[in-house]
C-alpha cells in the first residue's frame, strides 16, 4: 500500500489569486490530497436555487493540473441562513430543551425531513457536476458527526421520527406497534409509566428525575440509526455518479452513534486526530500525566482510534485531519514539541493508515479558528509543521510500503455496551470507552500490537481475545467468546443485562463452559480502591462472585476477584493499569505471545515489513539493550 500526505484547505477564504501558488507550494512539499468543500454551501449557493460552482470547477482544475487530488466534501454540516429560514424547525434542540442556534456549524437536526430533503438536493447537483471529474479522487461525506454533542435531538422531528422507529421495533398488526410489548420490554408498570399507545410517547429528557433506562437506550438507538440513514442518503447518490471512494471523517472519543454501522456505507473510514487538544478534553489521566505529555499527546489514545478506524473501514482507512500545531478548542492549546508532527505521521501509517491530511493549510484570519494552526501562517509563510510534513513525504517516498499484518491480540469494542453503561452508569465517571481504553493501554505497555473488533466480527483465530464490559451478551457471542481454544478475557459487567437493559436471569454473566455468577455489584469512590493479591488493584467497579471454578484473582480482604476454567477468565472488577498488565503477561506466556514491557510514552507497532518504535517522552530510553531518542520513530525491518 503506497502512503500519501495530504491537506484541508479552503479556497473560498482566499482570494483567488492564492490559488494557484497554493497548489504549487502543495505540489512542492509533497502533499497528493487536497480536501475542500465541506463548509462551503454559501459559496455554492449563496441564495435557494441561486447556484454559484464556477469558483470550484476553477479550483478543482487549478490543483488537478498541480498533480493533487481532490477530496470532496458534501457542506451539509453547515446549512446557510437561508436554509434555516426556509425550515425554522430544523434546529436541533438540546436536553434541556434548548435550540442550538444558528451562527457555529452542525446546527441541524438529523430527523428533520424537510433538511434532509435540502441535503439530498445540494449532494445530487455536486454529484451530477462532479462525479466523472478526474480530479475528485474520493468523497467526504458532511463532517464529523456527532461533534459538538449534535447525535441527540430534542425537536418535534425527532419525537414524531422516534414513536414511527419504535413501532417498527415493537411491531404489530399493521404496523401500528404492539404497545403492550413495549410497556414488557421497557419494565413501564414501574411507577405506572404504562402506555396506551404510542402516540402517547415523549422524549426521554426534562422528566422529574432519571427517566427509564430502556427509554433513553431506545433513544439512543433510534438516534444511531438516524445518522446511519442520513450518511447513507449521501453515499447513495454519491455512488450513482462517482466511483470515486466515500470517506467520512469520525471524532476521537466519541460514541453516540455507531461507527461500524455508518462504516458500512463508506469505502473509507477516517478520523480527526488532535493529539494534544484530545489530552486537555477528552483523555483521563492525572495532572502530571499530563504535564508530561502536553506537547506530544497520550502515547496510546491516537494509537486505539487508528487501531478502531481501521476495523470501522474494513482494512481501509485515513487521518482526514492531522494536528500541525497549537488548536483552539481545547481547555489549554500547547504547541507540539519538535517531531512530533512527524511521529503523529508516521504512527499512523504504522497502523495502516493510507493517508494523513494535515489540517489546515494556511492558518484562518477571521472567524472561530483564527487561533488554529496551519502548515502556513495567516500571512503564507511557512509554520514549523510544514518542514516536518515535507521531511514525511521524502521519507514515505524512499521507504517500503506499509503492509498490515493480523496481529495476536483482538480487543472487542461495542457502542451498544457504550450507550448502556452511559444510561445506567451506577458511578459518576464509569464510561465503558475508558473501561476498553484501559485494557488497551495495558496492552500497548507490554510491547503489543493489537485490533480492535466489533463483537460481530471472526475473532476465532487470534491468540488473546480481550472483551471488556460487554453488557448484553447475544447466544451466539456468548458461545464464540467461550469455546475459543486460546485465551479469552471477559468482563467486568459483561453479560448482565437483557437486550433492553434490565437485570439478565439467570444472573450474569451466565457464560458457557463458566460457573461464575454476580450476586452483587458495588461502584467504588477514586480514593478507595480494593488492593489486588499480587499487586494492582479493583477500582471504580466491583462484583461479588460465586463459582466453583478455579480463582484466578483474589482480594486482599479474601473475597473472589477474578475466575477461570480453561481458556477463559472471567475479571469481576475494574481492574488498574499494574493488576491489567499483571493479568495479560500471566495470559499472553499461556497463549505464546511475546511481551516486552515499554518504559513510560516508548510504544511499538508490528506491521508484516517492519516493526515501530515511538517514543512520546522527552528523554531517551532503554528497552531489550536498546537506546530510543525523545520523541523519535525508529524504524527495523521485521
Amino acid at each position: 500500500m503506497k502512503r500519501t500526505l495530504g491537506v484541508c484547505y479552503y479556497p473560498e477564504h482566499w482570494p483567488k489569486s492564492f490559488w494557484k501558488e497554493d497548489a504549487k507550494r502543495m505540489a512542492e512539499a509533497g502533499l497528493s490530497w487536497v480536501r475542500i468543500g465541506e463548509f462551503a454551501w454559501s459559496k455554492m449557493e449563496p441564495s435557494p436555487g441561486d447556484l454559484q460552482f464556477e469558483w470550484l470547477d476553477e479550483v478543482i482544475e487549478i490543483l488537478g493540473s498541480h498533480g493533487l487530488s481532490v477530496v470532496l466534501g458534501t457542506p451539509t454540516a453547515t446549512p446557510p441562513k437561508w436554509v434555516l429560514e426556509k425550515h425554522p424547525d430544523m434546529l436541533a434542540i438540546d436536553k434541556e430543551g434548548r435550540p442550538r442556534k444558528f451562527g457555529s456549524r452542525r446546527h441541524y437536526c438529523f430527523s428533520h425531513q424537510g433538511y434532509r430533503e435540502e441535503c439530498v438536493r445540494i449532494v445530487t447537483l455536486m454529484a451530477e457536476r462532479y462525479g466523472a471529474n478526474p480530479y475528485v479522487g474520493a468523497w467526504q461525506t458532511d463532517n464529523e458527526y456527532s461533534c459538538h454533542d449534535t447525535t441527540h435531538s430534542y425537536s418535534d422531528s425527532a419525537r414524531m421520527a422516534f414513536k414511527s422507529w419504535l413501532r417498527v421495533q415493537y411491531a404489530g398488526s399493521g404496523n401500528d406497534g404492539d404497545i403492550n410489548a413495549l410497556n414488557e420490554a421497557w419494565g413501564n408498570v414501574f411507577w405506572s409509566m404504562e402506555y396506551e399507545n404510542f402516540d402517547q410517547i415523549d422524549l426521554p429528557n426534562l422528566t422529574v428525575t432519571q427517566p427509564n433506562p430502556s427509554h433513553v437506550l431506545d433513544f439512543r438507538r433510534f438516534s444511531s440509526d438516524q445518522v446511519i440513514s442520513f450518511n447513507r442518503l449521501q453515499t447513495d447518490i454519491i455512488k450513482s455518479y462517482s466511483d470515486a471512494p466515500i470517506a467520512h471523517n469520525f471524532m476521537g472519543k466519541t460514541t453516540e452513534f455507531d461507527h461500524f454501522k455508518v462504516g458500512e456505507d463508506l469505502d473509507i473510514a477516517s478520523w480527526d486526530s488532535y493529539p494534544l487538544g484530545f489530552l486537555e478534553d477528552r483523555v483521563i489521566a492525572s495532572s502530571e500525566f499530563k504535564q508530561a505529555f502536553a506537547r506530544q499527546g497520550d502515547p496510546d489514545f491516537q494509537a486505539f482510534h487508528h487501531d478502531l478506524y481501521r476495523s470501522v473501514g474494513k482494512g481501509r482507512w485515513w487521518v482526514m485531519e492531522q494536528q500541525p500545531g497549537p488548536v483552539n478548542w481545547a481547555p489549554y492549546n500547547p504547541s507540539p514539541l519538535p517531531g512530533m508532527v512527524r511521529l503523529w505521521s508516521w504512527e499512523a501509517f504504522a497502523h495502516g493508515a493510507e493517508a494523513v491530511c494535515y489540517f489546515r493549510w494556511r492558518q484562518a484570519p477571521f472567524a472561530q479558528e483564527q487561533m488554529h494552526a496551519g502548515l502556513l501562517r495567516p500571512d503564507s509563510a511557512d509554520a514549523p509543521a510544514l518542514a516536518e510534513a515535507k521531511q514525511v513525504a521524502k521519507e514515505i517516498s524512499e521507504a517500503p510500503n506499509v503492509e498490515v499484518c493480523v496481529s495476536e491480540v483482538a480487543l472487542l469494542f461495542d457502542y451498544q455496551s457504550d450507550w448502556m453503561w452511559q444510561t445506567l452508569p451506577q458511578g459518576r465517571d464509569l464510561e465503558y470507552f475508558n473501561l476498553v481504553y484501559d485494557n488497551y493501554r495495558a496492552l500497548r505497555k507490554l510491547g503489543l500490537s493489537i485490533d480492535i473488533l466489533s463483537p460481530n466480527e471472526d475473532f476465532s483465530a487470534y491468540k488473546l481475545v480481550v472483551a471488556p464490559g460487554l453488557l448484553h451478551m447475544d447466544e451466539d457471542l456468548k458461545k464464540r467468546l467461550s469455546n475459543r481454544s486460546a485465551p479469552t478475557v471477559i468482563g467486568p459487567r459483561s453479560a448482565s443485562s437483557t437486550i433492553n437493559l434490565g437485570v439478565d436471569r439467570p444472573l450474569g454473566p451466565n457464560l458457557p463452559n463458566l460457573d461464575v455468577v454476580t450476586t452483587r455489584v458495588e461502584t467504588l469512590r477514586p480514593d478507595m480502591p480494593i488492593l489486588l493479591e499480587g499487586g494492582g488493584s479493583v477500582k471504580g467497579w466491583s462484583e461479588a462472585l460465586e463459582s466453583s471454578d478455579t480463582p484466578f484473582r483474589i482480594m486482599a480482604n479474601g473475597d473472589l476477584a477474578a475466575v477461570s476454567a480453561g481458556n477463559l477468565t472471567y475479571l469481576g472488577g475494574w481492574f488498574d493499569d499494574e493488576a491489567l498488565m499483571k493479568v495479560f503477561s500471566e495470559l499472553c506466556l499461556k497463549a505464546e505471545i511475546k511481551v516486552i514491557e515499554m518504559p513510560e510514552g516508548l510504544r511499538r507497532r508490528q506491521t508484516s515489513n517492519e516493526m515501530f518504535w515511538f517514543n512520546y517522552g522527552t528523554a531517551s530510553v532503554e528497552v531489550a539493550g536498546r537506546t530510543f531518542d525523545p520523541q523519535s520513530v525508529t524504524r527495523d525491518s521485521a
